[in-house]
């Protein structure tokens, strides 16, 4: 029988390379964690600290510095993390140098609830509680506020957040029943009435193309109220 020479290499250095591995991968979870690092991703408004994070990790698991590799449970750390009220997700790892890095991302608030609790809504459309941390600049809700109510609030807010131009000057959403809206702009007197959540994106356009003229004729200080409530119209009630 012949024997293939360089089929015996090949699987030979096969066993080697997954022999280096094994041993290469078990002496890196004997060696231990020599410090810790926390790294937030996206929005860099912190409304939880790096100290903050830290001491929850310490809380639950004591300090970790020293502590073997093979003995920390990444998964178990990334849920404790997620259990933070302003914590959207969290990726937790260990370096091949030891270190144990943990990226965060926080929970991301739109809108400011000003009812009877007092609480922001953030950009799933959940409740998100306020940061001693950091105060978020984002449009106040005020109002009727029910279920129905915040839903409709958040497909507003969501369509805002998507418009440069109104992002930068819608400050409040004032429910005055459901299925009827009012905006307060930053720099404006008037207010908008938007009526129901339908047909937004016509509403807004219609708008916009009415600031855009007003503000060119220098009239838009003469108006107490505009009404996008009509369709396809904008109506406009003078001071």
């Amino acid at each position: 029988m012949r024997i293939d020479w360089n089929l015996l290499k090949i699987v030979a250095l096969l066993f080697v390379i997954m022999g280096l591995y094994a041993f290469s991968n078990n002496r890196s979870n004997k060696k231990n964690v020599v410090r810790s690092r926390v790294e937030f991703l996206g929005d860099q408004n912190l409304y939880i600290t790096e100290g903050a994070v830290n001491k929850l990790l310490i809380q639950n698991y004591g300090r970790l510095e020293n502590v073997p590799k093979e003995n920390i449970v990444l998964n178990t750390i990334e849920k404790a993390l997620e259990a933070n009220e302003m914590v959207k997700s969290a990726q937790v790892y260990v370096t091949i140098d030891g270190e144990l890095t943990s990226k965060i991302v926080q929970r991301k608030p739109i809108g400011r609830i000003e009812g009877d609790s007092k609480y922001y809504l953030d950009d799933e459309g959940k409740r998100m509680p306020f940061s001693s941390n950091y105060s978020a600049r984002v449009p106040i809700i005020t109002g009727n506020i029910t279920g129905k109510s915040l839903e409709d609030v958040y497909r507003i807010l969501e369509f805002i957040n998507k418009d440069d131009f109104l992002r930068k000057n819608v400050i409040g959403i004032h429910i005055k029943a459901e299925d009827d809206y009012q905006l307060k702009f930053r720099l404006n007197q008037f207010v908008v009435n938007l009526g129901g959540i339908e047909n937004l994106e016509g509403k807004f356009s219609n708008f916009k193309a009415f600031y855009a003229k007003a503000n060119k004729d220098n009239t838009l200080e003469d108006f107490a109220e505009v009404s996008l409530e009509f369709n396809n119209q904008v109506v406009c009630t003078k001071i």
